[in-house]
This record gives structure tokens, sequence and C-alpha cells, in this order.
């Protein structure tokens, strides 16, 4: 078995620590593994499993020797550094928005369009979490029925802002009433729904919506694709959920729907509302696949359908896809 010497940039936050769990877990080939974080953490220890690793920061001789860099750190860190690993022969795997849109940049989600990851030139860009597992759902349901338009509503859990969302939360639960100290929210978020994620541009739409809009055109292959997002933050701790709505060009029926969606790889589908069984974000935690259910028409529209989509937005809608991604670039062709 050939070993890859491997670094992780950002280790010390929530989506680095998941990233070393699930290098871990799927039992990545790896020989040398270095563990970054920022100045402040330099040689601080983490625990993740069973394992314990010592962080190190950026120094000038550290970008060198490395074959694939998993980066987490935000994007001005990747503004500045990730090009530096690039250059030095390293695949950079960058978590951030730095080089999403950027037209010689692969956006890569396996499932969808394995093919970009080797067009590489050093390095490839992990989509948004919300985006993940929407695209991961309809590029078969495309395949199938060809898309005319999307209308998606996210409900988007507090660890998607990190660390911080997490924290503001807990504060809150424990203090009802107040906002928490230094909250990275507009709002309370505890029991509230905020319907803004990050900041809003002159259209009225958020980032996080012109994210979701932009790199699902993008994955997809399909520049004129009608889409349209409202992103909302909700209390829950992990697993994003989503509202889809989607108006195929052909006809379909709910049948020929789910066996599709079964037969893809990377979704479960859980389906059964009289049962009260459909997936929920609390479900999700700590899995890997995309969950769907709540398959039905929208007699509203013509070949219109509704469905309800969970994932885990920090394994598969972060960490788990960028693992993916260099399992991938390691088979090679």
């Amino acid at each position: 078995m050939i070993l890859h010497n491997i670094a992780v940039v950002g280790a010390s936050g929530l989506v680095g620590r998941k990233i070393l769990q699930v290098l871990d877990e799927r039992k990545f080939p790896y020989g040398k593994l270095v563990t970054i974080a920022s100045e402040a953490s330099y040689g601080k220890e983490i625990s993740v499993g069973k394992h314990l690793y010592k962080l190190q920061k950026i120094t000038h001789d550290i970008f060198k020797g490395h074959e694939i860099v998993f980066f987490s750190a935000g994007g001005a860190v990747s503004h500045e550094y990730a090009p530096l690993f690039a250059k030095e022969k390293a695949v950079v795997i960058d978590n951030s928005s730095a080089f999403r849109m950027n037209e010689d940049i692969p956006l890569v989600v396996p499932e969808v369009n394995r093919q970009e990851i080797f067009k590489n030139k050093g390095l490839i860009s992990n989509p948004n979490c919300s985006t993940i597992q929407l695209v991961v759902v309809l590029k078969p349901l495309d395949n199938m029925f060809k898309i005319k338009r999307v209308i998606v509503s996210t409900y988007q859990s507090v660890s998607g802002a990190g660390n911080k969302g997490v924290i503001a939360l807990q504060e809150e639960i424990k203090e009802p009433g107040k906002r928490a100290k230094n909250s990275i929210f507009p709002h309370r978020i505890a029991y509230n729904a905020i319907p803004q994620v990050d900041i809003f541009f002159e259209d009225g739409y958020t980032k996080e919506e012109h994210k979701m809009m932009n790199e699902t055109r993008k994955i997809l292959g399909i520049k004129n694709l009608n889409i349209t997002a409202t992103c909302i933050r909700i209390p829950s701790l992990v697993g994003h959920g989503e509202s889809v709505n989607i108006e195929f060009e052909k006809k379909f029926t709910i049948e020929e729907v789910r066996k599709v969606l079964a037969g893809s790889t990377g979704i479960t589908v859980i389906d059964e509302p009289r049962q009260s069984k459909y997936p929920m974000p609390i479900d999700s935690a700590e899995t890997d696949d995309v969950y769907v259910g709540r398959i039905r028409h929208d007699a509203s529209v013509r070949n219109g359908l509704n469905l309800w989509i969970v994932s885990d937005n920090l394994r598969k809608g972060a960490a788990t896809n960028a693992v993916q991604i260099a399992e991938e670039l390691i088979k090679g062709k």
C-alpha cells in the first residue's frame, strides 16, 4: 500500500477535527500527518478519537513534503497560504469559499462530478455544506428528467457557523431570554429561526444564498439553471435540512423518483410519512449519506416535485466530502 504525506490546516476547528476523525474512520492511507492551526494554538495538543495531535503553525519551511493538504481555516488563510502549498507540488483541498467560483479550479462532489478532480492545478474546492447535499440529490434526477427550475429553502444548524455558533446556542439555552456574549448571529438563536445566513447583498439575497445558487450551477454544469434559495439558521446542533421544489422538463412518477434516488450512491430514502418516517437533522448526525423524504408531486406546476433533504453538515457537508475527494485523487482516473 502506498502511504501519502498529508496535512490539515485549521485542525483545531469543528471541521478540522472532523477531517481527522473521518481520515481515521475511513482508514485513509497516510504516512506522515501534520496538523496545523493558528499561532495562538502552536504547541497545544488536541484529542480526536484515540489519537493525540500536536498542533504546528505555518512557517516558511512547512510548505514542503506534503502530497495532500486539507484547508479548513477560513477564506483569508486559504487565499494566503493554499497557493504556497500547491507551489510545492501538494494538492490542496480547500473547504473555504476562497476559490470556489474560479473557472480554473475544480469544485467537486465526487458522486456528481468526479472527473473534475483530475483537472486540478494544485487546488480543489470543497463546496458549501448546503450545496453538497442538494447536488447529490439533483444530479441523478436531472439525468433522468432534466431539471427546469429549483427552489430551495434551507434550515441550517448552528455548527455551520463553527464553534462560535455552537457556543452561542448552548449559552442561550442555559440563560433563556438573553443573547449570548460575542454571538456570531445577529439575533438570539435559541428557540428562534433567523432568516439570514451570512451578510446581505444589494439584491436582498445573502452571501450563503448566492453560494448555493452559483455553486449548484457550476457543479451540475448548467450555467443557466433557474435556481433560487432562502437560507435560514435554526437552533439545532448538527444537520442541515432543505425543502426543495423542482420543476422538470419530462414527466415522472413518484415511484420513478424513489427508484432513481434509492439507486444512487450516497443517498438513503426515508419516505413513509403515514408512519412519521422521514429524515431529520438529529438522525443524520455522524453519518455520511444524504437522506431524502416527503417525496410528493407539486400540483401547482407541470412536472413539479417536492422533496425534503437532510445531511450532516460537518461530515458530508464538509469533512467527508473533502476526504472522498482525496480518496478519488489517489485512486486516479
